[in-house]
């Protein structure tokens, strides 16, 4: 599942560069961390959400099926809801 911090930046008008400063990380790093080049902490996740002003599962890609496939094995897993 990919991160959607980019979105939520441009539907907030916020930068990369203010988010960064915001969350107290450098803007290599939040820029690593947008363009999906890196996985940030819970914690991080925390503090983007927080600045953001959403929630952590916001800030995540809904599935476009009801099929997702594990990034570490391969497995197809069926979504349902609860």
């Amino acid at each position: 599942m990919q991160l959607r911090i980019k979105e939520v930046l441009k539907s907030k008008a916020v930068t990369t560069a203010s988010l960064a400063e915001s969350v107290g990380i450098t803007r290599a790093n939040m820029s690593n961390i947008v363009n999906d080049k890196t996985t940030p902490s819970l914690q991080t996740l925390e503090k983007i959400a927080n600045a953001l002003e959403v929630s952590i599962p916001e800030l995540f890609e809904q599935p476009k099926s009801d099929v997702i496939t594990c990034p570490n094995c391969g497995t197809r897993l069926k979504v349902t809801k609860a």
